[in-house]
């Protein structure tokens, strides 16, 4: 019999395809080629009908789908630990945003977001979704690594580091989706900050916008409780309220946190196929408040998570963030079966890739979609004995253990060892950084 031509062969001591059904692959194989996945299943069927030019064998590991953090702010990494203890208001308006005003250049953006991808890859994120100033240097350096990445340019009434108001916020934005427009990793979306500090006009135009050209939103949304006060007071409403008024909630709409939400909100965000971002360790470090992930998932609202930046988590590691997700939602419901490890993976992976609209691309392990790909060595004492692959990965601290990262079957990490970043430099330039902060 002949065997098909490939790139590479993975023989793992388990995989996890999560979809199409999210189970646990035994002593399995994944063959690669031309950056997409050909096959994966029995080991000796794959290597009877493929030949390779590289076989990697991870007798210890679990392979998965890359992981997608849908949401976060990575030139912010420069500011971690800068700004500890205080609440949501208090942290933007007296210590985040001066420092900000003070500190922020295309410098600055390019260094944190270096920073912040060594990070992510070192944890097993291969797509990552942004929201912040100088939205043309994180696209460059997320090219430059390999990295897939939604790039939100922002959308902001006041004059700041990259914009002097709204109307060159979208001159500038709109010019960098043409730039990016036939990327294979790189695309473009809106990022209207939130609803308080956007105009009703400008929010309009961006619905135009997205609709023209199918582009998606994200937007912070019912972040606090005192957010959603406040537009009661502001506009009589609330902001989900406010926004299915204006035809705002569809779905390319990516609502960040949403940690208040009514259940008449929660059946208009259902209604209008939203998707939502969750992001634990940032809203419980803020104290911002916890979203209602069971409720939104029962609802049929597609949801996966974030780390929003590293100056309100301290760190970017998307199954840190599932392990907070399923433990929270076991706690709100007083259910232990709550939002089980498979589910919680599920988020970090296909959950993600749903909300950014690259499900048909990546978020699983399946034929013909890209190889991006990560693997955790399992053989260290704290996974020990290993019963359930997927609950030591979501119970664990597994994102420390990320040993391979591809990305369309580009090999990003290589046993530990990045290669499309510069460590050194990197951690270099973040102490220099550090140094200047403080001064």
């Amino acid at each position: 019999m002949l065997s098909t031509p490939c790139d590479l062969i993975i023989d793992a001591a388990w995989i996890l395809p999560v979809a199409p059904v999210n189970s646990v692959l035994h002593s399995a194989s994944i063959a690669v080629a031309d950056g997409r996945i050909l096959t994966l299943g029995d080991r000796e069927h794959v290597h009877a009908h493929y030949q390779a030019g590289e076989v990697l064998s991870l007798p210890h590991h679990a392979l998965l789908p890359g992981l997608v953090n849908a949401h976060g702010h990575a030139a912010m990494s420069l500011l971690r630990g800068f700004a500890e203890d205080a609440p949501l208001e208090t942290w933007l308006s007296e210590q985040i945003w001066p420092t900000e005003a003070r500190l922020v250049s295309a410098d600055f953006v390019r260094d944190g977001v270096r920073l912040a991808l060594a990070e992510m890859i070192h944890t097993g994120t291969t797509c990552f979704a942004d929201m912040y100033f100088f939205p043309e240097v994180t696209a460059q350096e997320a090219n430059n690594a390999g990295v897939r990445a939604q790039i939100a340019f922002p959308v902001i009434e006041f004059p700041n580091a990259w914009s002097a108001n709204a109307a060159e916020g979208f001159h500038k934005g709109l010019a960098l989706h043409d730039a990016y427009r036939q990327d294979p990793r790189i695309q473009i979306a809106f990022g209207p900050h939130a609803s308080y500090s956007v105009s009703e006009q400008d929010l309009q135009k961006i619905l135009m916008f997205s609709e023209e050209l199918d582009a998606n939103i994200q937007i912070h949304l019912h972040e606090t409780a005192q957010e959603v006060a406040e537009a009661r007071e502001r506009v009589g409403t609330t902001w989900v309220h406010f926004l299915h008024e204006r035809q705002l909630l569809g779905p390319r709409l990516q609502a960040v946190h949403a940690t208040h939400l009514d259940p008449e909100e929660i059946s208009l965000l259902a209604e209008n196929n939203v998707k939502v971002v969750h992001c634990p360790y940032s809203n419980l470090k803020l104290a911002s408040g916890v979203c209602a992930t069971t409720a939104l998932l029962d609802s049929g609202i597609n949801v996966g998570l974030g780390t929003d930046g590293a100056a309100s988590n301290n760190g970017l590691d998307i199954l840190l963030e599932a392990r907070l997700a399923s433990l929270l939602a076991k706690q709100q419901n007083g259910n232990a079966a709550a939002l089980p490890a498979t589910q919680a993976l599920e988020m970090a992976t296909l959950g993600g890739a749903r909300v950014l609209g690259l499900e048909a691309e990546i978020g699983s392990l399946e034929p013909g979609k890209a190889a991006d790909m990560v693997a955790i060595n399992l053989s260290a004492a704290k996974f020990q004995p290993l019963y359930n692959p997927i609950a030591q990965l979501i119970h664990t601290t597994a994102g420390t253990s990320v040993s391979h990262v591809w990305v369309a079957g580009e090999c990003l990490l290589d046993d530990g060892h990045l290669n499309t970043l510069d460590e050194d430099g990197i951690l270099r330039a973040a102490r220099e950084w550090r140094d200047r902060i403080l001064a």
